[in-house]
């Protein structure tokens, strides 16, 4: 009965371990992908596709920092054990585990090279695509050859070699870990920009009351309280100084915040000027920005006036 308590034991530690490889793998391979869409920009992109990749940065960094070394540590006890037992039905169930999780992980590479190759037949630079296939062949091949070896028995009387396996392929893995880190903004900078943004919805929220009013009253408001009546006027987060609206003709008038950062400071490459093509003014619909104070003109369009 205790062997069989024992043999439980051993087991579970052995499919955690491989549990934990597989997310590793799988958001490493994630966060490469960020890594070189930031560092090999395609004019095609746009801002929600970089930000996008910047947010593959953030996930992939994170699962790998708490799973790889849960890996590494459950890997160690689990090669220990196996040593150390000498329960075949044990060894023999943990061999079996072994060429399940190859399987399922080649699946997941063929899936994976799928959708590297659909990338690349629609339209994305060679350059993306020759180095996300090398990632996918490197790293994936690389966890492949060490359980090739391992159902093999290998790591089980090379201890030392297993050992420096492991430590070779956390050095790499940190060091893809920290220049990915480089191209992304820093937790205080995206907590600002992410303050930014909120205020740009303050100021569309202004806007779509102040168009309102003009169509219901066929004048501008005097100052922003009329807009929201009993209800308290929205005020930028964490002190910032207050937003403002003024008005310079009959139907044009102001908008006006402080912000900290310029709209595209996550990736300046893209730091384009772009306006929105939508129902009313041209550009009425333009929240792109620069640091400091920035006023965005409006002007109400009669055509929509009820």
């Amino acid at each position: 009965m205790h062997m069989q308590h024992h043999t439980a034991k051993l087991f579970v530690l052995q499919l955690g371990s491989l549990i934990s490889l597989y997310l590793s793998v799988a958001f490493f391979i994630t966060l490469a992908f960020g890594f070189i869409n930031l560092q090999f920009p395609d004019t095609l992109d746009g801002i929600w596709q970089i930000e996008s990749a910047a947010s593959s940065i953030r996930i992939g960094f994170a699962m790998v920092l708490v799973f790889l070394p849960t890996y590494l540590v459950l890997t160690r006890i689990v090669n220990r054990n196996r040593r150390e037992s000498s329960d075949s039905n044990y060894l023999g169930l943990t061999k079996w585990l072994i060429y399940l999780s190859l399987l399922v992980g080649g699946l997941v590479l063929l899936g994976d090279l799928v959708a590297i190759i659909i990338g690349f037949l629609e339209g994305e630079l060679t350059t993306r695509f020759i180095l996300k296939a090398l990632v996918v062949f490197t790293v994936t091949g690389a966890a492949f050859f060490y359980y090739i070896k391992d159902a093999q028995g290998y790591w089980l009387t090379h201890e030392k070699q297993s050992y420096l396996y492991g430590i070779v392929a956390a050095v790499l893995v940190v060091a893809v870990l920290a220049a990915a880190l480089s191209v992304i903004p820093s937790p205080s900078t995206v907590r600002e920009m992410k303050i930014d943004n909120q205020m740009i919805g303050d100021l569309q929220d202004m806007q779509w009351r102040i168009e309102d009013y003009y169509r219901a009253n066929d004048t501008l408001p005097t100052d922003l309280s009329t807009l929201y009546g009993e209800f308290p006027v929205p005020t930028p987060p964490e002190g910032k100084p207050p937003y403002t609206y003024s008005t310079t003709s009959e139907r044009q008038y102001q908008l006006c915040a402080t912000f900290t950062y310029d709209m595209h400071t996550a990736v300046p490459q893209y730091a384009v000027d772009k306006i929105s093509i939508t129902p009313g003014m041209p550009g009425n619909y333009n929240w792109d920005y620069q640091a400091g104070e920035w006023c965005f003109e409006r002007v109400v369009d009669d055509e929509y006036r009820q």
